[in-house]
């Protein structure tokens, strides 16, 4: 508390409010669900090597294994906002920890790659729910003070679990061959055993609770997560204007196509070319097939390729706090550029490396060269297309639309996703006609022969 002199009277400057730990945490808490879907997502990467002796996979299985998660995840994607507003956010959060535990305990108990699809279809059901409903918690119950912080670090947490992944296959690798990769996968099981007894632990969203009518416990909630008693009577007043102007159900469809203005229809464009350029930039190419690309690259220990893609996850996960630190002082848009043309020019990049030793025809590729590529293009990746193609959609889409427009654009994300995880591999490796892929893509449990 400071003094300031007013002709010659002393005045008190008013002490800021203290920001409220209690909202901070739960809103972390539930915000690190999504450590379990990069996490799932990635772990593939190192696990494969293992899993393709033990079980016998072939490549066209372990694309399916590798990018199955993505499509499987698609309807859940789509049906997380009903879920949230039927069971509340909340509960939401604490089923989708659920089928993350099952799935986890699923895929190291597996033995076929039947099996293991089923595994991979459970996991889907709780990463399809968390990347939609967590951060959408986390914005209802973080006060204002740190609201923008809670709503960038969804990516974060994201990258966070590919860089665990990561870890978890360079630390077991030694481990014997039957015994290795399942240890990977069960790693994943006390993580969401422990976020779903601590999400449980938390108060529902105000905002849910004020759309059911429930406005006492709304302002029981708002005031416990306020920084101060006069914000949470405007969070509560703002949280019941916007629930009155609510358009739900079918109205929001409707409103995105049918009775859009062409203003709403370039916004959604721009939000679905966004969110499809994010993945068509070849990121999950690189964070599930790092180990085989520097396998390529000449590197022949695994304990070496595992060592190495570490180094690419740990500055991949670094690399965000660029876009966070930088994104409210030049703005997202100079970011998302510099970010684009990045990936460009090392994507350039690594492919003349590879081509240029006439890698997969027997000749290994100059490793330094690659790897430097590799961790140019992640870097690229990270400080702007990664982390700000979600805040920048969410930001320019209206807010009666914003809820139905983010989880059209996180659909075609992973759709694009799916399209390069489970091709990835095939072309690399091998001629395939486009009929082959399409094939591959639409019969996801039947691996397609070679012609």
């Amino acid at each position: 508390m400071g003094t300031t002199e007013h002709h010659g009277a002393v005045e008190v400057e008013p002490t800021p409010p203290r920001r409220n730990m209690f909202a901070f945490v739960c809103a972390t808490l539930a915000s690190m669900t999504t450590i379990l879907m990069g996490y799932n997502l990635a772990l593939m990467s190192g696990a494969e090597l293992f899993m393709r002796d033990d079980l016998g996979l072939t490549d066209e299985q372990v694309e399916v294994l590798s990018g199955s998660m993505n499509m499987f995840m698609l309807a859940y994607i789509l049906a997380a906002g009903w879920a949230a507003d039927a069971i509340g956010r909340r509960g939401t959060v604490v089923i989708a920890n659920a089928f993350l535990m099952a799935g986890a305990l699923a895929m190291s108990l597996g033995g076929s790659f039947d099996s293991l699809m089923s595994a991979r279809f459970v996991t889907s059901v709780g990463v399809g729910f968390a990347v939609v409903v967590a951060p959408v918690y986390a914005a209802e119950i973080a006060p204002a003070s740190s609201r923008g912080l809670l709503s960038s670090l969804v990516d974060f947490f994201i990258t966070a679990g590919i860089l665990l992944s990561y870890v978890s296959n360079y630390a077991l690798a030694g481990l014997p061959l039957q015994l290795g990769w399942r240890a990977m996968f069960a790693l994943g099981v006390p993580p969401s055993l422990l976020l779903a007894a601590g999400v449980l632990a938390m108060p529902e969203s105000p905002r849910w609770l004020a759309m059911r009518g429930r406005d006492d416990e709304a302002r029981a909630v708002l005031e416990r997560t306020s920084d101060a008693p006069a914000e949470a009577r405007d969070r509560l007043e703002e949280i019941r204007r916007a629930v009155a102007a609510q358009v739900g159900g079918a109205g929001v469809w409707r409103e995105l196509f049918v009775r859009a203005s062409p203003m709403v229809r370039r916004i959604l464009a721009n939000v679905l070319v966004l969110y499809s350029f994010q993945q068509a930039s070849g990121i999950d190419a690189i964070v599930l097939y790092t180990p085989l690309v520097f396998k390529k690259a000449g590197i022949s220990s695994t304990s070496a390729v595992l060592a190495a893609t570490v180094a690419v996850g740990l500055v991949k996960t670094l690399s965000i706090f660029v876009a966070t630190f930088l994104s409210d002082r030049l703005g997202r848009r100079p970011l998302l550029l510099a970010s684009a043309a990045g990936i460009a020019v090392t994507l350039t990049s690594l492919g003349i490396a590879l081509l240029s030793a006439g890698a997969g025809a027997g000749e290994t590729t100059p490793t330094p060269a690659v790897a430097a590529a590799c961790v140019a293009f992640v870097t690229a990746f990270s400080i702007g297309l990664g982390p700000l193609a979600p805040t920048y959609s969410a930001e320019i889409l209206p807010l009666q639309l914003r809820a139905q427009g983010m989880s059209l654009g996180i659909a075609a994300n992973r759709v694009t996703c799916s399209i390069i995880s489970m091709t990835f591999i095939s072309l690399g490796g091998h001629r395939r006609s486009l009929r082959q892929v399409i094939t591959r893509i639409v019969l996801l449990h039947r691996p397609v022969r070679h012609v």
